[in-house]
């Protein structure tokens, strides 16, 4: 199934855009019950206006909050990045750590944005279980477990660790663009043959073929014979 999803997307990535560890930590934190792309939307701005670890520690709250306000639940995420900074400036040298140990116990993270600051900006393997991830393994039966950290460490016994991260983006990938929550692309999933919740969707290829959304539309209607745009 992991090799089905990489000749499905060859080639994965974080879609939060962040050049450091600090703008990729901040983005994660803003990403909570919200889409990346408005993340991406607003954090251009955010990232010009506080550049390092001491301008989020020393933020005035209001103009912050107002910068982030379209993300959602912007005062918590506001507590939660101006924490950081701080954080960050007391204990780490204004750095981002690069341990799992040391991200935990930063504001703002758990398990889950730790192991995406570690993968994406440190290139240390990391399994990220976000709400794609969880509903996917369990539909999969790869785990019954619901406790993020307990399918964190069944799936990483079934890979080598130098796959944690690809695997991560693809799973995340695959539960945006095709195995949608209510209603996956079942007829042009490349998944469907060893799938044992094949049929949860349409089964129908043209059917189908309309609910894959994302840039790989294309590729992935042609690894399941459809046409792209013939979807009567």
């Amino acid at each position: 199934m992991n090799r089905s999803l990489e000749a499905a997307f060859p080639h994965v990535y974080c879609e939060l855009d962040f050049t450091t560890p600090l703008e990729l930590s901040v983005a994660t934190i803003l990403s909570a019950q919200c889409t990346d792309v408005r993340v991406n939307q607003v954090t251009p701005a955010l990232f010009a206006r506080y550049p390092d670890a001491r301008s989020y520690a020393e933020a005035d709250r209001t103009e912050l909050e107002e910068m982030i306000r379209s993300t959602g639940f912007y005062r918590n995420k506001a507590n939660s990045i101006i924490g950081l900074g701080q954080a960050l400036v007391s204990r780490y040298g204004g750095e981002v750590p690069n341990r799992l140990k040391d991200l935990v116990t930063l504001p703002g993270f758990g398990r889950k944005t730790a192991n995406v600051v570690l993968g994406n900006a440190f290139g240390v393997p990391g399994i990220t279980v976000d709400t794609h991830f969880g509903r996917l393994v369990r539909r999969w039966n790869w785990t019954q477990e619901t406790d993020p950290v307990k399918v964190e460490r069944e799936i990483g016994e079934l890979f080598e660790k130098r796959d944690w991260t690809d695997l991560s983006h693809r799973i995340i990938f695959h539960g945006r663009r095709v195995c949608h929550a209510r209603k996956p692309a079942c007829g042009v999933c490349v998944l469907a043959k060893d799938c044992p919740s094949y049929g949860e969707g349409p089964t129908d290829k043209h059917q189908a073929a309309a609910l894959v959304k994302g840039p790989e539309t294309e590729h992935l209607l042609e690894l399941a014979g459809v046409t792209a745009g013939v979807t009567e």
